[in-house]
């Protein structure tokens, strides 16, 4: 998934990013408003991390404003607003979930899961595959009974698949998933990680349309 944080506090949302970086996701971070409708224009996002309280202004207004031109791209707040009020508020201006500060890092990542399979129409983290068995909340998975270890960014890649099943994905789009704006990629990083998957989870699980792309393949 790519997708983008928009948290003016420097220490909390460097670790917001490190940890999304860290379960293999890409994250673009800003620190206004202004900042985040431009990231909006250019990019195609999968999830919106929201802050609140920002230097130009609140973040209730500006999640009204995407919902009303139209954005349903899921959106989870993230403030130190801890009144009932305020998250009836959150929820009813059109977000997906609402999380108080101080929060555990590992939970920010499971709502993170938990969102990106409600919209992928996969709300049960069980998912079998052929002889493939995915968990996708506990982000493992097991070939003829026995665990795969995969690093973040195959585990990425492949959830990108399993969440597209029917879908021809484009060595383009799947960059885009996998890394912030920020980040320079190698023009073989996506063969070389659809290679691993292959060795790891069997030749058939990505099929390759020449030229157009890559998909999951059939059970």
């Amino acid at each position: 998934m790519r997708i983008l944080l928009i948290e003016d506090d420097t220490v909390l949302g460097a670790a917001v990013r490190d940890q999304i970086a860290g379960d293999g996701q890409s994250v673009d971070w800003v620190t206004r408003l202004d900042g985040a409708d431009d990231a909006l224009r250019g990019t195609a996002y999968d999830l919106i991390l929201l802050d609140l309280m920002l230097p130009d202004g609140r973040g209730i207004g500006f999640l009204r404003g995407l919902r009303s031109r139209g954005q349903v791209t899921p959106v989870i707040i993230l403030t130190a607003l801890d009144q009932i009020s305020d998250r009836i508020e959150g929820l009813n201006a059109g977000a997906d979930d609402y999380l108080v500060k101080p929060f555990d890092l590992a939970e920010l990542s499971a709502r993170i899961g938990s969102v990106a399979r409600r919209y992928s129409g996969n709300p049960n983290p069980i998912i079998t595959h052929g002889s493939i068995e995915i968990d996708l909340a506990a982000r493992s998975i097991r070939r003829e009974g026995k665990p795969v270890q995969l690093t973040a960014r195959e585990w990425a890649l492949f959830e990108a698949f399993v969440s597209r099943p029917s879908q021809l994905l484009s060595k383009a789009q799947l960059e885009e998933k996998l890394y912030a704006f920020d980040v320079e990629v190698e023009s073989n990083t996506i063969e070389v990680h659809v290679s691993r998957l292959r060795k790891k989870l069997g030749s058939a699980v990505i099929e390759t349309e020449r030229g157009m792309g890559y998909r999951l393949g059939r059970p």
